[in-house]
């Protein structure tokens, strides 16, 4: 059976190291690093999510504020209050919590963020910037993995890594981190033919395709070593990734669980980005 890796546990790690950043910059600039979440609308899962978020920052010692904004919120609304904590110093990150209501034009509001105070990643430049291997702030879920892997000790270099999902949140990113490593990579999606055939050559596997149960043992080599992003809730209400755990456990040597992996890893990586965009911006 695999070793199961422990996303919460390693999260919790990574917090307590935050904190201590966290209290060294409060000493040295005398304000806490600071961060903006945007919350439109009352989206169930996207409220309990910003909650998450905030409580772990007030944790570790970042001063965090939810801005919520009724769902009627439109584009040039959101516009301007991203504008005005663009011009705010003392706001070292902004997070403008997705999916947004279907009449905001979203690329618009993630393109208005300060490249600089981008905490989630997304912004072209700083998409530009990881592909030339530069980007100071990553996705939060793809850098999560990045760090899974090397908390586990799992060597990256040279290993063929086999990433499922092409999406720009997690399967493009964690493709280029991964390759920054030196890794083999190949990154697959659903007109590839012979998904078993690919994955079977992986050392490393990545899947963030969001199809439950998609990825399962006999498509896996011996020792793989599995990163679950995906998250799918079932009709009975549970909850489960995107690899069959059951089968894919017996083949892999290292996997993580879902819930408890990648998950805690995203919010870990927020705060992590949340300081060295403060730490950058009073450099």
């Amino acid at each position: 059976m695999a070793t199961l890796i422990d996303g919460k546990a390693i999260a919790k790690d990574i917090r307590r190291e935050i904190a201590k950043e966290a209290a060294a910059f409060t000493e040295k600039y005398g304000v806490k690093p600071c961060l903006k979440v945007i919350l439109v609308g009352d989206d169930p899962a996207s409220c309990i999510y910003v909650n998450n978020k905030q409580k772990a920052c007030e944790k570790a010692g970042i001063d965090a504020e939810t801005l919520r904004l009724g769902a009627e919120t439109k584009t040039e609304e959101l516009l301007g209050l991203i504008g005005k904590l663009n011009a705010d110093k003392l706001v070292n990150g902004i997070l403008v919590q997705l999916p947004l209501p279907a009449h905001i034009d979203e690329k618009k509001v993630l393109d208005a963020i300060n490249p600089e105070k981008d905490v989630d990643g997304f912004h072209p430049m700083n998409a530009g910037k990881l592909l030339e291997g530069e980007a100071l702030l990553e996705p939060c879920t793809p850098k999560g993995c990045i760090e899974l892997l090397k908390r586990m000790n799992v060597e990256i270099a040279g290993k063929n890594a086999a990433v499922v999902g092409r999406s720009n949140l997690v399967g493009k990113p964690v493709a280029l981190m991964l390759l920054r490593l030196n890794a083999t990579v190949t990154v697959c999606h659903s007109k590839t033919k012979d998904l078993g055939d690919v994955l079977r050559r992986a050392d490393i596997v990545v899947a963030a395709a969001g199809k439950p149960g998609l990825v399962t043992g006999d498509m896996l080599k011996d020792g793989a070593v599995l990163l679950d992003v995906g998250i799918n809730r079932l009709e009975d209400g549970s909850i489960t990734g995107d690899i069959d755990f059951e089968s894919a456990s017996k083949r892999a040597s290292m996997i993580t669980p879902v819930p408890g992996g990648v998950g805690p890893m995203t919010i870990a990586m927020l705060l992590k980005n949340t300081m060295l965009a403060a730490e950058a911006q009073n450099a």
